[in-house]
């Protein structure tokens, strides 16, 4: 009798212990990271950057290369993933626990997805980017549809095609890279612009929304257009790969202002960006990574209305987590707020492990003593 009542008062203590590190390291209002190098998504506090583990733990569902992160209509998480034709896919994962549910979209040649989109049509749109197409699938069961577009090697085209995003006049953006696949390989050599493209969907023709700017004077003279996200005012923030965020007036296109991105200060830039998201009160979040220090990541913060870095404390510029070795070449971010829970990490399972054999121990050295 005695060893049971020993047996559920470690139960108790182990469980009550469990849940007080899983609702303290929880958060009401998160940012999810995807690293293209540890095949996992990580998840940061909102609100002081703090690190609280993985949500989705490396290769769960065959995940590879992660790179865009959506939500999609039904709460559900939708990842890119794969660079070969047999693991090219969306993935789908639960909104709110990170667990894994099936590979929602592949074939009709998706090779290497980066961006993807649920339409107003109802159909998810995903950017092939090593064949220059974007594809078509049944946004409700993930049938392959059809091939919306393709690359025609020429200005304008949709040559190395990024991320996606619908306005709310129904039209799709799409940011190029300015390559054109050849063998799924990007080839750099004709000499095309990096342009954001803004499509029609019921006619299927596309329009040069905003043409390639000058490259960033921190950059290595290059411009490679990468995420899209709408901010204040409906104005389009738009990152470069090779540095600097740019925003534009969603009317016009005219260019309103451009962020400094290179946190890592030198000329050119020690650092590349990735994706764009926004939080509560205008807080624009983005993601970079230092290829001089192992590809690890850092994410920066800035105020989407003045443009100005918004940096945690004890840190400079616009770092709101410094670089991390937990971020691995991060590419895809993006801002919850709903309460999720990571994975516990494997020192806080340890902890756990450790108090409960412990508490184990003492219990039964004090019930060797009473007998």
């Amino acid at each position: 009798m005695k060893k049971k009542l020993t047996a559920l008062k470690a139960a108790f203590v182990l469980s009550t212990f469990t849940a007080f590190c899983l609702s303290a390291s929880s958060a009401s209002a998160a940012l999810l990271v995807g690293n293209t190098r540890g095949d996992n998504v990580l998840l940061f506090d909102e609100q002081n950057g703090q690190l609280l583990g993985d949500f989705i733990p490396a290769n769960s569902g065959g995940l590879i290369d992660p790179d865009d992160i959506n939500f999609g209509p039904d709460g559900n998480l939708y990842i890119s993933s794969g660079k070969t034709p047999e693991t090219s896919a969306i993935l789908r994962y639960d909104g709110k626990t990170g667990q894994f549910l099936d590979v929602f979209a592949s074939g009709g040649g998706l090779l290497r997805p980066y961006g993807a989109a649920f339409g107003p049509d109802g159909y998810l749109y995903v950017s092939s980017f090593l064949t220059d197409q974007i594809l078509r699938y049944d946004g409700n069961t993930g049938a392959f549809i059809d091939v919306f577009a393709s690359g025609n090697r020429q200005p304008g085209g949709l040559n190395g095609p990024n991320d996606l995003l619908f306005g709310s006049d129904g039209s799709l953006y799409v940011t190029t890279q300015g390559s054109v696949a050849i063998n799924g390989s990007p080839d750099f050599s004709f000499g095309l612009p990096s342009q954001v493209l803004r499509f029609d969907i019921n006619t299927k023709t596309s329009t040069v929304f905003i043409d390639q700017p000058a490259p960033s004077p921190d950059s290595f003279g290059f411009v490679s257009f990468l995420g899209l996200a709408f901010g204040p005012n409906g104005d389009l923030f738009v990152s470069d790969f090779a540095n600097d965020i740019r925003r534009y007036d969603l009317t016009t296109g005219t260019l309103v202002d451009t962020l400094s991105t290179n946190y890592t200060g030198t000329v050119p830039s020690n650092n590349f960006i990735g994706n764009l998201t926004f939080g509560p009160n205008n807080d624009l979040y983005t993601v970079g990574f230092d290829f001089t220090n192992n590809n690890f990541g850092a994410i920066l913060r800035y105020d989407a209305v003045t443009g100005n870095p918004l940096p945690s404390p004890g840190n400079r510029g616009s770092i709101f987590v410094p670089t991390n070795s937990r971020l691995l070449r991060p590419i895809g971010i993006t801002y919850t707020s709903e309460r999720l829970t990571p994975v516990p990490e494997p020192t806080t399972t340890a902890g756990l492990l450790t108090i409960g054999a412990m508490f184990l121990c003492c219990t039964s050295k004090k019930s060797k003593q009473t007998n």
